[in-house]
């Protein structure tokens, strides 16, 4: 799976397991700006961080969840 365009440039040709301890910003739309609030706010320093999130997971179930619902 081609996964650069969710990447900033500088990141793309990382392999992922390298990919998941390089700070948030390598993500494509995350600024240095959006990464230091991220920090600030939830202690989120890296893609991998930002993964284990419980609010990003529980957002995730959520969105999975209501995908079912009829």
């Amino acid at each position: 799976m081609n996964i650069n365009k969710y990447l900033d440039k500088k990141y793309e040709k990382m392999p992922l397991k390298e990919l998941v301890k390089a700070p948030v910003e390598a993500i494509a739309g995350i600024s240095e700006g959006d990464a230091k609030l991220l920090k600030d706010a939830f202690k989120v320093k890296t893609v991998a961080d930002l993964a284990k999130l419980k609010y990003c997971k529980i957002a995730r179930a959520i969105c999975d969840l209501a995908d079912g619902e009829e």
